[in-house]
């Protein structure tokens, strides 16, 4: 017995081939009928029970495992791909990209890099972002996890180009002055984060004030350099935000540049929201000037609708790219021949095994073409403009933030002013229509004032639906107003 050598493969490929088509039948039923089932539901106590099981130590035919997914997994999804899911800023998946990933597997490379069709796919996205960008051929660029991978990545790269010392060897405590970094009051908590595990700090982050529209104030930001060099700080790179996550707020990328061109400093911008509106017809102009960074943050798994997961970053300066991540052990030397020849993709960032997540973006890239890809952007955009009248027309509604971009926050107040009675009251409209599965917004609180936040970035929604979801706003904020005047008699 010890003598039997054993695989994963299937015993009866004819059986697996009989399952995948089953599988494949319906994930089609799955992503078609998604309008006719709740955004979300609630798992029952027996499901939850389910997935606090040991670890199996038999095994267990393909076809009954796949049976407990269905019961168990489909049900109780997360729903980002419903027409009516606007929470926080997911992605909404389309099926070529579910197909290929499929294909990703069973092709099985690891896009470390290599002398491969799979590595030359990852090349040739990256050279389709900086199209889309405006990037420059001699960029380069490279796919991580997400955006906040992605913008890690970008600051790693900017603050050793700024560190006037080779960090690599020397590390960052032989920085002959510590360096500061300026995003608005609105950046993405990553960025924090990404200074700490950095070893800079949070303290190494100013957030910059921002005007009525949540925009960075140049002034404000020219005071923050200034105040810096005077305390011994050196100013290094600014992170101008393309999108950013409570309103879609979009700093002024033009103004921003010639403040970095003038101060000398590293301009990054986090477009994981809105760097791709640069390929919408109509729209294109809210991100001028985000050719002119020295790098630029994206995410595909947002507006290229690409399955989770998928991030990518821009550099221009290819070398000082290649300087901050390049390193290869004795087991990795370069040839020039055979399978390491080839683009090492594995040299601009921190993975060396990497998933093969450009061939979904590549897939629905090549199906849909740039142009359809931008039109559902502005169609985004049109359809929170078209929120923000149905808001407006509703007394009983109040606008909260300015809507620039596709995210609208608003709440439901019918005249009420006192701030801790109106979030309850917002709270508990989000969660009662969470759990009825109609619709599935967020909520955040902006200069003091809670209020529900919904995110078009779906490319199902619908007009009809955010009729629907205000209707539920309505009737729901209306029901417990009813409730609570009920509960005082």
């Amino acid at each position: 017995m010890k003598n039997i050598e054993e695989s994963l493969d299937p015993e009866d490929w004819n059986t697996a081939r009989e399952l995948a088509h089953q599988m494949v039948e319906d994930a089609v039923s799955h992503v078609s009928a998604v309008r006719d089932r709740p955004v979300w539901r609630e798992m029952p106590e027996e499901t939850r029970a389910y997935f606090n099981t040991p670890a199996p130590t038999a095994p267990t035919p393909l076809g009954s495992v796949y049976q407990e997914l269905r019961e168990n997994l489909f049900p109780y999804s997360m729903g980002n791909i419903h027409p009516r899911f606007w929470g926080w800023y997911m992605g909404s998946s389309n099926f070529t990209g579910a197909l290929a990933d499929f294909l990703a597997a069973v092709d099985g490379s690891n896009l470390g890099g290599g002398n491969t069709a799979a590595a030359q796919i990852d090349v040739q996205v990256i050279n389709w972002f900086k199209e889309m960008i405006g990037f420059p051929e001699s960029a380069s660029g490279t796919l991580t996890s997400g955006g906040s991978m992605a913008n890690m990545v970008a600051l790693n790269v900017a603050r050793n180009a700024k560190a006037g010392v080779d960090v690599r060897a020397e590390g960052i405590l032989n920085m002959p002055e510590p360096l500061g970094f300026y995003a608005s009051d609105q950046v993405h908590s990553c960025h924090q984060k990404a200074l700490e595990t950095m070893g800079h700090g949070a303290r190494a982050l100013t957030e910059v004030a921002t005007d009525a529209h949540y925009r960075m104030r140049i002034d404000a930001l020219e005071a923050a350099i200034a105040a810096d060099r005077a305390r011994g700080v050196k100013p290094a790179c600014v992170i101008a935000t393309a999108g950013s996550t409570n309103t879609g707020a979009l700093d002024d990328l033009v103004a921003i540049s010639e403040v970095c061109q003038r101060e000398g400093l590293w301009m990054h911008v986090d477009g994981c929201i809105g760097a791709f509106v640069r390929i919408a017809p109509d729209n294109a102009d809210l991100v001028r000037g985000i050719d002119l960074a020295d790098s630029v943050a994206l995410d595909p798994h947002k507006w290229l609708h690409t399955p989770f997961e998928a991030g990518s970053v821009l550099i221009r300066d290819a070398k000082r790219h290649f300087d901050t991540f390049e390193m290869h052990g004795d087991y990795l030397q370069m040839q020039t021949r055979g399978i390491i020849a080839g683009p090492f993709l594995a040299d601009y960032g921190f993975e060396l095994s990497r998933g093969f997540k450009a061939l979904k973006i590549w897939m629905s890239l090549k199906e849909n073409g740039v142009g359809k890809l931008g039109r559902l952007i502005d169609q985004n955009i049109a359809q929170a403009r078209y929120l923000e009248g149905l808001i407006a027309a509703e007394p009983r509604l109040e606008l909260i933030a300015p809507v620039d971009l596709n995210i609208v926050c608003f709440r439901y107040a019918n005249g009420q002013t006192d701030e801790e009675a109106l979030k309850a009251l917002n709270i508990e409209v989000m969660l009662r229509i969470q759990e009825s599965g109609i619709a599935i917004p967020s909520d955040t609180t902006l200069r003091g004032r809670h209020c529900l936040r919904v995110a078009i970035n779906n490319h199902r929604t619908r007009r009809a639906d955010l009729d629907l979801f205000v209707q539920a706003v309505l009737e729901t904020g209306q029901a417990l107003e009813d409730e609570a005047a009920q509960s005082r008699k």
